[in-house]
C-alpha cells in the first residue's frame, strides 16, 4: 500500500522524500514497481487518477458514459463497464439536474412599492443606490439561502448573509446590517429589490426607513439576479 501510494504521487512529490517519510527503501519501491506482478496494479491506479482528474475538469458533470468517451479520445483504452466500476470505487458521482427553490414570496398583503430605481443601474458615486437579491445554494442536506446587497456604483458585494433559513432576520436584516457598517450612505438611499415578504414585511420596511432609505421594487417576477449555485462549485 505504501509503494501504491508513492506511485500515484510520483507526479505530485520526489520519490526520493516519499520514500525517507514513509520510512521505506527507495531500492525497494524500484523493485516493486518493476515487477510484473505489480505493473496491473500500477496501470489500474494511474487509470483511476486519470478518471479523477478528468471528471474534475468537467466539473463532476461526466457519468461513465461521457467520460469514457473523453478517456478514449485522449488515448485511453477503457470500456464504459470499467469506468464506471472505478468511479464507484472512488466514490465519483455525476451531478444531477439543479433542484430548483423559489426564494421570492410575492404572495402576501405588505406594501409593494413603485420601481424608484427605474433600471438606473449605472451610479457615478458610492451609497447612492444598493440592489438586493435572494438566492438558494443545493447543498447535500437540503437548501442554504445566500443574500446579497451590491452597490451600483463599483458593483461590489458590501453585505451578505448566509442561512439556512428564510426568514427576514438571517436574511434582508443581516445582510444590510452588514453593509451599512461595511459603506456608508447618505439620506436617500435607493435600496432596489424584488417583491419578495423579505424586503416588503414590516420589520425590514420600518428598519429602512429608520435610516431615511427609500425602497424601491422590481415588477413581479423581474429579480435583480437569477443565479443557481451548486455544491462543488
Amino acid at each position: 500500500m505504501i509503494y501504491l501510494f508513492i506511485f500515484n504521487h510520483e507526479h505530485e512529490f520526489p520519490i526520493e522524500i516519499m520514500c525517507k517519510v514513509l520510512e521505506v527503501s527507495r531500492n525497494g519501491y524500484y523493485h516493486w514497481k518493476r515487477s510484473p506482478v505489480n505493473k496491473s496494479k500500477q496501470a489500474k491506479a494511474n487509470l483511476k487518477r486519470v478518471i479523477t482528474e478528468v471528471y474534475f475538469e468537467f466539473k463532476q458533470r461526466y457519468g461513465s458514459p461521457r467520460l469514457t468517451i473523453e478517456l478514449n479520445a485522449r488515448g485511453y483504452k477503457v470500456s464504459k463497464p470499467t469506468v464506471a466500476k472505478y468511479m464507484r470505487e472512488l466514490g465519483l458521482r455525476s451531478k444531477v439536474a439543479r433542484r430548483y427553490r423559489i426564494t421570492t414570496d410575492s404572495d402576501h398583503n405588505y406594501l409593494v412599492v413603485d420601481n424608484i430605481l427605474d433600471r438606473a443601474f449605472t451610479q457615478t458615486k458610492p451609497g447612492k443606490a444598493w440592489v438586493s437579491d435572494i438566492t438558494y445554494i443545493a447543498v447535500k442536506e437540503g437548501f442554504i439561502y445566500l443574500t446579497t446587497i451590491i452597490d451600483l456604483f463599483d458593483r461590489k458585494v458590501i453585505g451578505w448573509s448566509l442561512s439556512n433559513d428564510m426568514s427576514t432576520e438571517n436574511t434582508t436584516l443581516a445582510a444590510f446590517k452588514m453593509a451599512k457598517k461595511n459603506r456608508s450612505f447618505q439620506d436617500g438611499l435607493i435600496f432596489h429589490s424584488d417583491q419578495g415578504v423579505q424586503y416588503a414585511n414590516y420589520k425590514f420596511a420600518n428598519f429602512l426607513e429608520s435610516f431615511n432609505v427609500v425602497r424601491s421594487m422590481s415588477r413581479t417576477a423581474k429579480h435583480i439576479t437569477n443565479t443557481k449555485i451548486d455544491n462543488n462549485q
